[in-house]
């Protein structure tokens, strides 16, 4: 596994920051002509109908009526801000989680999700209710964690997120869409003002009237996690739990070697994905060869759209009817409908390994947060039959994007590559779904209880001997 392939990421926190520079009176900059956000408008269009893999899934239509109504509707904007507000929710019309549009002078700016100045709030979906689980420390016993929110601006908070939070989110499936959208319910930039009203685990209801400015209280309640880049310890009944957090770093894999001797001892194993959201493929296929006793891995299949400009032209002047039996029609019929694809060389990785395997009962843990070269590590996995998926629904949402610069300073990515399980069956748009579903309750939350790593103790303990 020494070939390093092209990194798969999800830019988690540049797709949601709101970082732009404000100008000194207060106002947000309006650099931008309106030739320029035209311009900027129709080099997103085209480079969708170009590159975009799943533009066979698009409604066309609404797409080009989409792009002919914003012509009118960005020059308007009044800064550029606003401008690449109208940007990204057009992008969102695409429903992918790679293609996305990034604002200029992008920073993680953590503070206009969760900063209002006295008081800080984190917010999570939780049985698909807007969740405070985390507070700064001297607001703990004002603002219980648990608490609801309920309302947002005098409207329901489902009915806020609709409206202004969720148009403008990027994302393959629904769940995830509504997971972010729920985090950033309360998103804005600094000076944006909210009313909130907050129900409390005991049914006490408050209302908060918060503007957004940076939160100078360091300490928050619970505090925050450390989180390692791997992370190792022994459970109940001789089962080793190993959590990889990340495929970003190399370390990773270094790091899960150094406790190869410990894992030898190990009688069951939990390998946790609850928290990567991807990085370098090869990274989790060259941690997996230790944790199978094949001799190949099967990975996902991939394909990308082939444009051949002239099979278009002829695709126009060729009947449907004409491709039965005949490729030279078909091909030049599914150029024509943007649905001809190049498919990538395939073939399963070698493992060349002389250590010792660690082929033990192993239960793989894994949720919404689990995304793109994670995705392809659980896609290697598939049909090992010690192994058990536990959990929710991965994120649903891999590929090789292309990136380009916008005016302004922002930028895009266009989702160019579609994977798909060995045998054709699609994850993206619908997520890794496991073989024991187990979702985190509002009950679990408040008693610190993880039913997820439970359930898979429970069914370890199962199967060893």
């Amino acid at each position: 596994m020494n070939k390093i392939s092209a990194a798969k990421r999800i830019i988690g926190s540049v797709v949601f920051s709101l970082a732009i520079i404000v100008h000194a009176n207060g106002q947000l900059p309006n650099t931008l002509s309106s030739e320029d956000k035209v311009f900027g408008l129709s080099k997103f269009w085209q480079e969708v109908n170009y590159n975009f893999v799943y533009l066979d899934k698009v409604d066309r239509m609404m797409w080009d009526n989409a792009y002919r109504s914003l012509i009118t509707k960005v020059q308007a904007t009044p800064n550029d801000y606003e401008y690449y507000r109208e940007l990204q929710k057009f992008c969102a019309l695409l429903k992918d989680g790679h293609t996305n549009v990034f604002l200029p002078n992008v920073k993680v700016m953590e503070q206009m999700t969760t900063m209002f100045g006295d008081y800080r709030l984190f917010v999570e979906n939780i049985d698909g209710k807007a969740i405070i689980v985390r507070t700064n420390l001297s607001k703990k016993n004002e603002i219980p964690i648990g608490s609801e929110i309920v309302e947002v601006n005098d409207l329901a908070t489902d009915k806020y997120i609709a409206q202004y939070v969720a148009p403008y989110i990027s994302s393959s499936t629904d769940y995830v869409l509504k997971d972010w959208s729920i985090s950033r319910v309360l998103q804005g930039l600094d000076g944006d003002k909210y009313k909130v009203k907050l129900k409390s685990p005991t049914g006490k209801v408050v209302t908060l009237n918060l503007t957004h400015a940076v939160t100078t209280e360091d300490a928050v309640f619970p505090e925050m996690e450390q989180r390692k880049l791997v992370d190792f310890r022994w459970l109940d009944g001789k089962i080793a739990y190993v959590a990889l957090n990340s495929f970003e770093n190399i370390e990773t894999y270094n790091q899960f070697r150094t406790f190869l001797p410990e894992l030898y001892k190990a009688k069951g194993l939990v390998i946790d994905l609850r928290k990567n959201g991807g990085g370098n493929t090869d990274i989790g296929a060259g941690i997996l060869q230790y944790l199978v006793k094949d001799n190949e891995l099967y990975g996902s299949r991939s394909s990308s759209r082939f444009h051949v400009p002239t099979f278009k032209a002829w695709g126009k002047f060729t009947n449907p009817s004409d491709t039965v039996k005949n490729e030279w029609a078909k091909k030049v019929v599914l150029s024509y409908q943007d649905k001809y694809f190049y498919q990538f060389e395939y073939k399963p990785e070698k493992i060349e390994l002389e250590e010792q395997r660690i082929v033990v009962p192993t239960a793989l843990l894994f949720g919404h947060n689990t995304a793109s070269a994670a995705e392809d590590f659980l896609i290697y996995a598939d049909k090992q039959s010690h192994m058990i998926r536990i959990g929710e629904n991965t994120f649903g949402s891999t590929g090789q994007p292309y990136l380009f610069d916008l005016p302004g300073g922002g930028s895009a990515r266009i989702c160019t590559k579609k994977d798909t399980y060995p045998d054709g069956r699609e994850f993206v748009g619908y997520g890794i779904k496991p073989d024991i579903e187990v979702k985190r309750t509002l009950s679990d939350y408040l008693k610190n209880k993880d039913s997820v790593l439970d359930r898979s103790i429970a069914y370890l303990k199962t199967k060893i001997n």
